[in-house]
């Protein structure tokens, strides 16, 4: 072999000299923006609660290396530069949406914790302004009503309030009513009853007295609940503060503690509580504390609130004032079948009952969504809200209900409350368009599309004759019309209450819904008015605030949707009719979303029309894209289960005929159990029905059943066609 050869390896290169980059130093606070709640929002909520959330970057906003213009002077940049230039921006972005989350949060906090003393200050002003200008000022009439309850019932509370300090032997309610000041009591009762009496579905402008105490008293036990807490981390933060400058403090909460413990053994127990009332965490009132406090609050508005007749009368006579609500004993009547017992209800002044309408904008709605993500669940107390009370179950003042869940480990529950906090942190906005829609819709006085009309059944005139059949048919027909326009009046004042919800999130990027469960598991948004779950205008109304993009199945889907939300018995079909479907109806789907009040209005005839039209404009908006499978949607695509306790049922039998007739396994259209069952029961009577007469005296019948289920199938398959 060939002799070796020593190879010296190459010299290696002078290493490159390692530039430290500059660390930014952020800017300095504005203290003079930065408002207290918001400090100490992040100083006593969990570390988890305030984290900000970091949506999936898109491709506007990904991280691309910039490439500044060349400059001739100067060379290309380095890979040092760049890379400065690309933490740089990181950091910036990091700092405006750390930024935009505070000031979100602090939105939030002042939206939770001021909004009764917000409309407390607001009568204040008003009242000051009115005396200065000695008149009224323009007002809604439904504000000049609180407006002139606010000082009667301001003042009654705090009579009250005297009085009952005076006391030696206190009623009941006396150590919750001294608890917050007698112009945030007035507030809050003022609008918790008309808030009541808006939602009232009867049309008559009632409440129970019991659901009104319990409300009231509760609203009340949230306000303070708040207040306390806040004065509670004053304390603290000012202790703190305290403490730091001066060591002696620590000393005098060690005797304290020392003092505490002394009084305990020696079985001076109110002494000892006395001193740690402030540490000890602030306990439930109960159902029977809030109804008896809200109780004596509803008798002092009873006494205060007073409204006067239009100016009709003569100048010679005294002003008709008359009370504001009345105290009224239901007598016993029949209700869809059901017979309802007698019981006493809060019942309003027609001339109040004739202004709901216009009253949802004025009324203080606090629970509204959130702007930022809820807090975790963590207990069954501890989640939801920042600091409005929430609860992760919805007891209704059930006792062994309450126990229960807090006696559950907390371990055990952990996947109950992932899946809260999975919904409560979903990102939700207004779909402007559709509610542009809405919006046009009802000033033109509604009527269609599933809205109601404004306009109230004109009252049948008497006929001239006497005969009292015909007079006792026209008194049941006013009787009806009266019952229908009342319930109109109900229906127009929710959807008043939805609307203004809808106003005031409108222009916000995007608001989330905490959750919490009732007794059978179910979870629900704990707003009452506008949500994901409500009625059509609602789920219409509101879209996911965080877009995705379509691709070939989501365009899919899409079609699908709209056909199932157009119904009519389309919605029975299989899929590839359904696209079929929305192939056919093209031309309409777009003249929908271009025109949708002043077109061809397709979409009204839907059964769910403002879904139906906001998928109209989701699919117009694709179709016309340069690409409809890269197209963005913020729609949600509905699909629900049929039957789901009996494909529990099917699944746990392994029942494959049961599992076919609730679609748990692939079948060419949807299975309609209910149309199955009814079809077999139609076949027993028809063989019922073909029996001799003489020998079964159930003929007869079977025979007219016969023919009401072939007449209902006639006309299920008709509406279908049509």
């Amino acid at each position: 072999p060939p002799p070796m050869v020593a190879v010296l390896p190459a010299p290696a290169p002078p290493p490159r000299p390692v530039t430290l980059l500059p660390i930014p130093t952020p800017p300095p606070l504005n203290t003079d923006a930065f408002d207290w709640l918001d400090l100490f929002a992040f100083l006593n909520s969990p570390a988890d609660s305030y984290q900000i959330p970091h949506p999936p970057p898109s491709p506007a906003d990904s991280y691309q290396i910039p490439h500044p213009p060349p400059s001739p002077a100067s060379a290309s940049p380095t890979a040092e530069e760049e890379l400065a230039a690309l933490l740089e921006r990181g950091k910036e972005r990091e700092r405006a949406r750390r930024a935009g989350h505070r000031r979100l949060r602090q939105r939030q906090v002042k939206a939770e914790t001021e909004a009764w003393a917000r409309a407390a200050e607001e009568y204040r002003q008003l009242e000051r302004e009115m005396l200065d200008r000695h008149l009224a000022p323009q007002l809604p009439y439904v504000k000049s009503l609180f407006l002139g309850w606010f000082e009667p019932l301001r003042d009654a509370v705090a009579r009250d309030q005297d009085v009952q300090r005076r006391k030696r032997v206190k009623h009941v309610y006396a150590k919750y009513l001294l608890l917050l000041p007698a112009e945030k009591v007035a507030v809050i009762v003022m609008h918790k009853m008309m808030g009541l009496l808006m939602s009232s579905k009867d049309g008559c402008g009632s409440v129970r007295v019991v659901q009104a105490a319990h409300s009231i008293g509760e609203a009340v036990e949230r306000e303070y609940k708040v207040q306390a807490f806040f004065q509670k981390t004053r304390r603290k933060t000012r202790s703190k503060t305290e403490s730091e400058n001066d060591p002696g403090l620590d000393k005098e909460q060690a005797k304290c503690r020392k003092l505490v413990k002394s009084l305990v053994r020696r079985r001076k127990l109110t002494e000892a509580q006395k001193l740690v009332q402030q540490e000890i965490e602030l306990e439930e009132w109960g159902t029977e504390a809030q109804v008896k406090l809200g109780t004596r609050l509803i008798e002092l508005l009873l006494d205060s609130a007073f409204v006067q007749s239009p100016a009709d009368q003569t100048p010679d006579s005294s002003p008709d004032f008359r009370p504001a609500f009345k105290h009224v004993l239901r007598k016993p009547i029949v209700e869809n079948g059901r017979l309802k017992k007698k019981h006493f209800v809060i019942e309003c002044d027609p001339l109040v009952h004739e202004g709901f309408e216009s009253t949802a904008r004025h009324v203080e709605i606090p629970y509204l969504p959130m702007l930022v993500p809820p807090t975790k669940w963590k207990g069954y107390d501890k989640g939801g809200h920042l600091f409005l009370p929430s609860y992760v179950m919805r007891t209704h003042g059930v006792k062994d209900q309450k126990e229960a869940i807090k006696s559950v480990p907390r371990k055990q529950l952990r996947k109950v409350f992932e899946a809260l906090d999975i919904l409560g942190g979903t990102k939700w906005r207004v779909n402007r368009r559709v509610h542009d829609v809405v919006e046009t819709i009802w000033s033109r006085g509604g009527g269609i599309a599933g809205l109601v009309d404004k306009g109230n059944i004109p009252l049948p005139e008497q006929p001239e004759t006497e005969d009292p059949d015909e007079i006792q048919k026209w008194k049941w027909s006013v009787k009806k019309t009266k019952k229908a326009n009342r319930e109109l009046h109900a229906e127009r004042c929710d959807t008043e209450l939805k609307l203004s919800v809808a106003r005031k999130m409108r222009e916000e990027d995007g608001f989330y819904y905490p959750h919490n469960l009732d007794f059978r598991g179910r979870a629900y948004p704990m707003h009452p008015h506008l949500s994901h779950l409500g009625s059509d205008l609602c789920r219409g109304v509101l879209e996911y605030a965080e877009g995705r993009p379509l691709g070939k199945s989501g365009l899919r889907w899409l079609k699908i949707h709209l056909a199932n939300k157009y119904g009519g018995g389309i919605e029975k079909l299989s899929h590839e009719s359904k696209l079929t479907f929305v192939e056919d109806h093209l031309p309409d789907i777009f003249d929908s979303a271009a025109n949708p009040v002043d077109g061809n209005c397709w979409w009204i005839n839907a059964e769910d029309p403002f879904q139906c039209l906001a998928a109209c404009m989701d699919l117009s908006n694709a179709l016309e894209s340069s690409s409809p499978h890269g197209a963005v949607s913020h729609l949600p695509i509905h699909q629900d289960g049929s039957c789901n306790g009996l494909q529990h049922y099917a699944a746990l039998g392994r029942d494959y005929m049961g599992a076919a007739a609730v679609n748990l396994v692939p079948g060419e259209k949807p299975a309609d159990i209910y149309s199955e069952i009814a079809a077999r029961v139609l076949d027993v009577v028809r063989e019922d029905s073909m029996k001799d007469p003489a020998t079964d005296p159930s003929v007869p019948l079977a025979k007219l059943r016969t023919w009401t289920l072939v007449a209902y199938r006639w006309i299920g398959s008709w509406s279908s066609r049509q």
